[in-house]
């Protein structure tokens, strides 16, 4: 495949992108015939246009845009986060690995996440992180003895619990008093008010977020409020704060004509608004805004099987190849790679895993199929292969990485040798 065969502008969100066959210059039937399906394909173009939109609305502000890396952490996708001067949100040590190893320097990394074990903490530190995003008071103490031990000064910020309705799904909201996250504001006002006690963590910052895949500005505005109000509470009682971390979340287009996202500017201006004369750094840690429309899955259709009730698309792709259909539910929209118009059908378009949940939509219409066709599902771009598995010993998916007519497999599909390469019989047997 070269670049004179390429279509003009096939990238996702471009006003001119109408062939859902072609994506960032390659024609993703030809790509279909060099490489088995389901496979993961993910325009470069799309990714960088995303930054460059949300560095053109941060132009002015002292600000750090952080991926998270849990969205996507392919090593391909990270070099163009580094490349384009991203750091990295992060929230194992496997994915600070990941950074480090993509180029992502140290100093622009921050480490999240409410369960991190002395071993991951005491691994961050020894590199020389950015910050620490705390999440409870006994990682506050133990981030101080490894510090300590270690000869070292932390950075930290608290992660603040605002009690905001994000307004999305129950298992992706994180900011409500019930979720796991964060700290309630009276108790990080007692860690401020005991913050010199702690000689080795320089506890200046704050941070937040609620939730993913926001279509509203409004829980933004009030969950930054909430923070802002105290930011300046806290600088009056005598505690500088160099650094608000706000978050991520912002929402894509999974359903066409549905879901209308908030543009990367407007989510800027809610910020500016609220932390309007904070002097400080803005760090934000954006994962799905990022990547997600720039993925799609490309699959095949099995078979076709009448039922008594309704008919079955019965896909080479399953839940272990993407698993938010059958997690959350979540509608994604999918379009046949056919030429000629035809006949509506309705489906429940499923996979081949024995489950009930492997199921990627129910009653959905589409042109009639037939076995050996192409599909695409979209916006598969953030936590398709992150949350990957190889249930039912069905291998891990391939990788692509399209630009600009050109593509690179940058995970090849995983061998059965390597699926079963820790697992070895029982003959050494011992007792604790």
């Amino acid at each position: 495949m070269t670049s004179s065969q390429a279509q003009p502008a096939a990238i996702p969100g471009d006003a001119a992108t109408t062939d859902p066959r072609w994506l960032d210059g390659v024609d993703l039937r030809q790509l279909a015939e060099a490489m088995p399906t389901p496979f993961h394909a993910y325009s470069a173009s799309a990714i960088q246009q995303r930054i460059d939109a949300l560095q053109t609305a941060l132009a002015g502000l002292d600000a750090t845009i952080c991926f998270a890396v849990k969205a996507n952490p392919n090593l391909a996708i990270l070099q163009l986060m580094a490349a384009a001067g991203v750091g990295a949100d992060i929230v194992s040590v496997g994915e600070l690995r990941r950074a480090l190893n993509a180029g992502i320097p140290a100093e622009r990394i921050v480490f999240s996440g409410v369960g991190k074990s002395a071993d991951e903490i005491a691994g961050a530190l020894n590199v020389g992180i950015m910050r620490f995003n705390v999440e409870s008071l006994d990682e506050l103490h133990t981030l101080q003895r490894l510090a300590k031990t270690q000869d070292v000064m932390a950075r930290a910020a608290v992660r603040i619990n605002p009690d905001v309705d994000a307004q999305t799904h129950a298992k992706i909201s994180t900011g409500k008093s019930e979720n796991k996250f964060g700290v309630s504001i009276d108790e990080a006002r007692r860690w401020f008010a005991a913050r010199k006690q702690l000689d080795h963590v320089q506890l200046d910052g704050l941070h937040v977020h609620i939730g993913s895949q926001i279509l509203s500005v409004e829980p933004f505005r009030l969950a930054l409020q909430r923070v802002a109000a105290f930011w300046r509470e806290l600088e009056q009682a005598g505690h500088p704060i160099t650094s608000i971390d706000v978050g991520g979340g912002l929402g894509v287009c999974y359903r066409a004509g549905v879901d209308e996202p908030v543009a990367a500017a407007d989510y800027v201006g809610v910020i500016r608004e609220a932390l309007a004369g904070f002097g400080g750094r803005l760090l934000l840690e954006p994962g799905r805004h990022l990547v997600a429309e720039a993925g799609v899955l490309l699959t095949r259709v099995i078979r076709v099987k009448p039922g008594t009730e309704r008919t079955f698309l019965v896909l080479d792709a399953a839940m272990n190849d993407l698993l938010r259909p059958s997690l959350y539910d979540a509608w994604h929209d999918i379009v046949p790679l056919v030429d000629a118009a035809r006949p509506m059908a309705v489906y429940d378009i499923v996979g081949p895993v024995c489950e009930t949940g492997d199921t990627f939509a129910r009653a959905r219409e589409l042109p009639e199929c037939v076995a050996g066709e192409l599909l695409l599902i979209k916006a598969t771009g953030a936590y398709g292969t992150s949350m990957a598995s190889t249930y039912n010993s069905r291998p891990l998916a391939a990788e692509v990485l399209l630009q600009n007519g050109r593509y690179a497999v940058v995970r090849r599909r995983q061998h059965f040798e390597e699926m079963i390469a820790g697992e070895q019989p029982a003959r050494n047997w011992k007792t604790p």
